[in-house]
């Protein structure tokens, strides 16, 4: 996570379980009043969420922020596309990383930096099936191997 980051309000595990992610990006996002405050209680879900490019300008589509249970008629729309603030140079090279065989991003993280909701959004590439076989077992060996080193310890 970037330097001086806060808590982290969403985590979008599924995104390490699918794609070999090679970069990440810091990005700011465009947000509603209300939506500000939803995410701030913690009301957001990145599960399914990806970015897309249009205009030469990035937007993160699917990502699901739960209205605001004190908001008014004026309540947002809760799978609304968002743009996302990111210098030129970032949005060119994401761009590129897209266009190649296999390749997206989608959102890692959400935090709070300086009062500001940011968001973590990585490139990587699909794993296959096998790939993903292949990251649980070592996950579960590396799961059994910290149980047994804690349990000679407490001997």
């Amino acid at each position: 996570m970037a330097k001086g980051a806060g808590k982290v309000l969403a985590q979008n595990k599924k995104a390490n379980h699918d794609y070999a992610i090679e970069d990440t990006i810091e990005a700011g996002i465009v947000l509603t009043g209300t939506e500000i405050k939803s995410i701030r209680k913690g009301k957001v879900q990145l599960k399914d969420s990806y970015v897309v490019f249009r205009n030469g300008e990035a937007y993160i589509s699917n990502m699901h922020i739960s209205p605001f249970e004190q908001g008014n008629i004026f309540n947002h729309d809760p799978l609304r596309t968002r743009k996302l603030l990111l210098h030129r140079k970032q949005i060119d090279q994401l761009n590129l990383d897209v266009k190649r065989d296999g390749y997206t991003v989608v959102p890692l993280k959400m935090y709070l930096k300086d009062g500001f909701a940011k968001l973590l959004i990585g490139s990587g590439k699909g794993k296959k099936t096998y790939d993903k076989r292949h990251d649980l077992k070592q996950k579960e060996a590396k799961r059994n191997i910290d149980r047994a080193i804690k349990a000679k310890n407490q001997y």
